[in-house]
């Protein structure tokens, strides 16, 4: 018997032990003494293993006559792919013993604790196991998994993201504020005259109001089974996918009706909201033609890159938006391919996007005109990783945790006041139809 093999086997002998006792829903004085004792020895021992696995890693990558011209050892080899890696760590998270896919549980891949993959530095007594304290999860694969959440949300894409560096926690500018275009309060109160205006000219100053967003955590978990564990191209796939597209429903989601508590604020909470009242005599659950027309009357004149968000229940009522052609009607939806040959279904001119988060049809929200290059998106590094067996000790499976700092909001705070025209008639780059009853 080996020198690991022995640590192994004393292992199994007192996790044996322990598990009575860990299976109890209480424990005596006594008992729970004896536990604690089982606990320290098997940590003890978990030590030992993970010493003696780099030890034989680093003897067995040690240089010899016929070997010198290696020049990258074992720990320098990136994984393969991202179901190896969570394989790599589950392996070294299970209690030795075992096996999974012909490797034995409790041995640590030297490439976890290689600079590429280094163990992350967990608090208080969990910081010297590697279940507890998990290793953070390759710059690649977490860069990878960022971008396929992106990808699958229609709306990230869209917004103006902004990277958060290593020493922020969120993102603080100075903006002028300004709410009406009317003389003396264009860009938050400046002022110009002409010098036989009024005499002495009035002083006058912008003002300046903060756009503050702190970063917050959107927490993903996966809990994995040994038979999973045990195809890494299936658990690769499954984490990409899975997490990729949640993640990514989530975001969409919060940018357009999250509360801003904990989590980004949705346009249609945000107080810069313009919303367009339905007409009157409007029966319930329409859109109609002057909805349109209204709403994109209200939209802010600015560079924008505007597109519709509708739900999918609008359909039906989307080739009823155009008035007759002949009467002094124009066409106002535009469904995609035939004449338009438009990737997109349009309305004047733009694209539609269908989205689950849009409300039902005739809530307010239903369908919204938006430029979300008007909507700040931060976030900072990549997607961080963490694994737990004990999370589900007594069936033996691997919790995994992903946690993506991101937070975001629009950069308006009120809607904008007309240099002329009606002051209820305010515009917005995030325009919606109100609730039609």
């Amino acid at each position: 018997m080996t020198k690991l093999e022995k640590l192994q086997a004393d292992f199994r002998a007192i996790e044996a032990k322990a598990k009575p006792l860990h299976a109890k829903e209480e424990l005596s004085e006594a008992e729970g003494v004896e536990m604690t004792g089982y606990l320290d020895q098997m940590e003890a021992i978990k030590g030992k293993i993970d010493v003696e696995n780099r030890a034989l890693a680093a003897f067995s990558s040690s240089p010899t006559p016929e070997s010198l011209e290696v020049t990258q050892d074992a720990a320098d080899a990136p994984f393969a792919s991202l179901g190896e890696y969570l394989q790599a760590v589950y392996i070294a998270g299970m209690s030795p013993g075992y096996s999974v896919a012909g490797k034995p549980t409790g041995t640590v891949d030297p490439r976890l604790l290689s600079r590429r993959a280094p163990r992350a530095a967990a608090s208080g007594m969990n910081e010297a196991v590697p279940a507890e304290g998990g290793f953070l999860v390759d710059k690649d694969y977490s860069q990878k998994l960022i971008e396929k959440a992106h990808q699958t949300g229609k709306l990230p894409a869209l917004c103006n993201r902004v990277p958060i560096g290593a020493n922020s926690n969120g993102l603080k500018a100075p903006f002028i504020k300004e709410s009406s275009r009317a003389t003396g309060s264009r860009l938050g109160g400046v002022r110009v005259y002409r010098k036989n205006e009024a005499g002495a000219g009035v002083h006058a100053a912008p003002e300046f109001g903060k756009f503050e967003v702190d970063l917050e955590d959107m927490i993903g978990l996966c809990y994995a089974t040994n038979d999973l564990v045990q195809d890494a191209s299936s658990l690769g796939a499954i984490i990409e996918r899975s997490f990729a597209q949640e993640f990514g429903f989530k975001m969409d989601d919060e940018i357009v009706r999250g509360d801003g508590v904990g989590k980004c604020l949705g346009f249609l909470n945000a107080p810069g909201l313009t919303t367009v009242t339905k007409e009157t005599g409007q029966s319930a659950d329409t859109i109609n033609a002057k909805n349109i027309n209204k709403m994109w009357a209200r939209r802010w004149m600015g560079p924008g890159n505007y597109v519709w968000l509708v739900n999918q229940e609008c359909m039906p009522q989307m080739d009823e938006l155009n008035l007759p052609v002949g009467t002094g009607g124009a066409l106002v939806y535009m469904p995609a391919g035939g004449l338009s040959g438009a990737q997109f279904d349009t309305i004047k001119g733009r694209p539609v996007l269908y989205i689950e988060q849009a409300s039902a049809l005739g809530d307010a929200g239903d369908i919204s005109l938006v430029d979300l290059g008007e909507y700040v998106l931060i976030d900072k590094g990549g997607i961080q990783a963490a694994q737990s067996l004990h999370v589900l000790f007594t069936t033996n499976e691997m919790a995994f945790r992903w946690v993506y700092r991101i937070n975001g909001q629009p950069s308006w705070d009120a809607p904008l006041t007309p240099y002329k025209g009606a002051a209820a008639n305010t515009v917005s780059p995030f325009v919606t139809l109100g609730a039609r009853a």
